[in-house]
């Protein structure tokens, strides 16, 4: 299954690159976040990829939630499509933009792949283990490393969201003793973690299920983490509630690798 999130994300990836460098088109949802063809090219040929492969595992992809399709998951293992997280920095010619591709099961991300197409990188997590890829100008994987989290350190390297920054967010690094703040966009921050890069980010602020799944994945498998306010780890899956919609997800935060019990 993560070779086909793989394949999927990579081709996904060539699209949404043809598009950035002939400068795309932007037009605006209900919710008044952007979308580009870019999203739209690239969450078609996901969708193709993963229903020719499994047929039967129901797919929530960002786009077609947007248009009202919305498959039933409940009871099932089901899979998370954000086709291009960080479409701000996208449409600003920054770099820092991402296809995510996740599996759901029991409420937690099994698999996941992360592709940064403009930075010919990419992540895989799954099974206790995650790699990182380099990605050459063929669209071809160059090398595989495998990536773990490294231990908290007492004062802790941050990742903050360039573009959804607040003052709950800087009182909190501010507590965290933070030795310093990386802003960054899209789900590069969990990937950060993932490869030791950073120790912690925190996010305060509405983010929906398939902006964080993918990465949220690639950081267990490496032996990170994901927790709500309360330390309860970060659950998917999460809909039918009466004041939240449909797979928004709470205020949480990412951390590298920690003892069981902090």
């Amino acid at each position: 299954m993560l070779a086909t999130f793989e394949k999927a994300a990579l081709l996904a990836g060539q699209a949404i690159l043809d598009i950035y460098r002939a400068g795309p088109s932007t037009s605006y949802k209900a919710d008044r976040s952007p979308v580009t063809e870019a999203d739209e090219r690239a969450e078609e040929i996901i969708l193709a990829e993963l229903v020719q492969t499994f047929p039967d595992i129901p797919v929530v992809a960002e786009e077609s939630v947007a248009m009202g399709r919305i498959p039933s998951i409940e009871g099932r293992s089901f899979i998370l499509v954000d086709p291009l997280d960080g479409t701000k920095e996208f449409i600003n010619k920054r770099e820092d933009f991402t296809v995510n591709i996740a599996l759901i099961e029991n409420g937690v991300p099994v698999l996941g792949a992360v592709y940064a197409p403009a930075l010919k990188v990419a992540y895989l997590g799954g099974g206790g283990r995650a790699e990182k890829l380099v990605i050459g100008d063929d669209f071809a994987v160059a090398s595989r490393t495998p990536i773990v989290a490294r231990p908290v350190e007492p004062r802790p390297i941050c990742v903050a969201s360039r573009s959804h920054n607040s003052a709950e967010t800087e009182a909190f690094l501010e507590k965290a003793g933070a030795a310093d703040i990386r802003s960054i966009g899209s789900s590069l921050k969990f990937c950060l973690l993932a490869e030791g890069a950073a120790d912690l980010y925190p996010r305060f602020g509405r983010t929906m299920e398939w902006d964080t799944a993918a990465g949220d994945a690639v950081l267990r498998a490496a032996g990170g983490n994901t927790v709500t306010l309360d330390g309860a780890p970060l659950a998917y899956g999460k809909t039918g509630r009466p004041d939240l919609m449909d797979f928004a997800n709470p205020d949480f935060i990412a951390w590298g690798s920690r003892p069981a019990n902090s």
